[in-house]
């Protein structure tokens, strides 16, 4: 092969990756092969699964939309036999090759001499054929053009797959996205339709609480308010998720003493605490810890962590909620020595509805929300979350908060164990 036909060659190799589009790139491609082949024409088949024909892709360009119309059988043609066969065939004499699929000639008013059809191959499947037609030297098609016409057909096929392929991507991007946004917009629906009726039943609870102070009836009534503040904190989980992926979540920033937030959370958690039977304390350090930030979603953070510890620690646990500060950030740990969590699950549990026991085999309730809203809020405040797990030992959840707003986003993660 001549150093001409081989820099022809790299150069359409190249315009591979140049951006066009595939039926831009199979013209090209077809144009190349009558120049690099010395033929009259030269078109590219595709096999159609649904009629078991071969579809004309690119051809001559007076003749594309002609040619688009018409099909090539896979039994009784040229380019079907090296399709099935996946290897090239040559004819070099056509009016004694019985294997000339004349209809073609006939629609396009054309007569054909010489043949040669290559398969287009990828990953040892045959796509389709690339084809030259009418060699303009008398000695007729040689191993030469051969060699060509498979390179430029692997090309082709090339181009084909990263097509398809693309184009498979996209769609189910697309889907993603679709179902994405339907179980967003379902469950948005879902929690502000429920936040009338729950309102009603907890306002009519409370309200035969004070009517009916019988044991009897308190005991029900009180099981009824307090499924219904589970419920609550379920639909406010889903509300700041939703906000947040909409956009809609701003921080009302001003000075915040954390130190203040954590007793008071920790305080307000005791009596769950004691009725589980789990010791729940904090541990601060003397001077006063002070942060750039909102207030109401810390205090969600720090509960969300709080409840998630102590549903997981069994009776006679503890739970230890440590604050230290550090250069220009203020660390917050969230520390049980219960159940802990499988090594395999740990990189998921920040995740939406994530759940590390089974739908059928779980003990310790709630939707999976929890996490994901502390994790979110977090990343408002330009911090970081982690967790620090052993299966049978516990888990110690560490989020980190700048101290000043313009630090958010800085690299808080030198403080995050690796």
């Amino acid at each position: 092969m001549t150093q001409r036909k081989l820099e022809r060659l790299l150069g359409l190799a190249r315009q591979l990756n140049a951006g066009l589009e595939l039926e831009d790139y199979l013209q090209t491609l077809v144009d190349g092969a009558c120049e690099l082949t010395g033929s009259e024409a030269s078109s590219i088949l595709l096999y159609e699964e649904e009629s078991g024909l071969l579809k004309f892709v690119a051809g001559p360009a007076p003749q594309r939309q002609r040619l688009r119309r018409l099909r090539v059988p896979a039994e009784g043609s040229v380019a079907g036999e090296a399709f099935r066969q996946r290897a090239p065939v040559i004819v070099n004499d056509a009016g004694r090759d019985g294997r000339i699929f004349g209809v073609v000639d006939k629609e396009m008013f054309f007569q054909t001499r010489t043949l040669l059809a290559a398969p287009l191959i990828f990953r040892g499947e045959a796509m389709g054929v690339i084809e030259a037609v009418n060699k303009s030297s008398p000695e007729g098609f040689t191993q030469e053009d051969v060699d060509t016409l498979e390179t430029l057909g692997a090309l082709a096929a090339n181009a084909i797959f990263n097509t398809l392929l693309f184009d498979e991507a996209s769609t189910t991007f697309q889907d993603m996205s679709d179902l994405e946004q339907k179980k967003s917009d379902f469950i948005a629906i879902a929690a502000h339709e429920l936040r009338t009726p729950l309102g009603l039943v907890l306002g009519h609870a409370t309200y035969l609480q004070d009517l009916l102070p019988q044991p009897q009836y308190q005991r029900h009534l009180e099981a009824i308010v307090k499924g219904g503040m589970r419920l609550k904190e379920v639909l406010d989980d889903i509300a700041s998720l939703e906000s947040e992926e909409g956009g809609k979540t701003r921080l009302k920033r001003r000075n915040v003493g954390l130190d203040k937030v954590i007793g008071e959370v920790t305080e307000g958690f005791q009596a769950e605490a004691e009725q589980r039977g789990v010791h729940l304390r904090c541990d601060l350090p003397p001077a006063a810890l002070i942060v750039e930030g909102d207030a109401e979603k810390i205090v969600i953070i720090l509960e969300n962590l709080v409840r998630n510890a102590l549903a997981f620690t069994d009776a006679g646990g503890l739970v230890l909620v440590r604050a230290e500060k550090l250069p220009g950030y203020v660390k917050i740990s969230v520390i049980d020595n219960g159940i802990g969590i499988p090594a395999r699950d740990q990189a998921h549990i920040f995740e939406r509805f994530y759940q590390v026991e089974a739908h059928n085999t779980r003990r310790h309730g709630g939707m999976g929300l929890g996490l994901s809203v502390a994790r979110v809020m977090v990343k408002l405040h330009g911090g970081d979350i982690w967790v620090e797990s052993v299966e049978g030992k516990g888990s110690n959840f560490t989020f980190m908060l700048p101290e000043h707003a313009p630090q958010a986003g800085t690299e808080s993660k030198l403080f995050k164990p690796r």
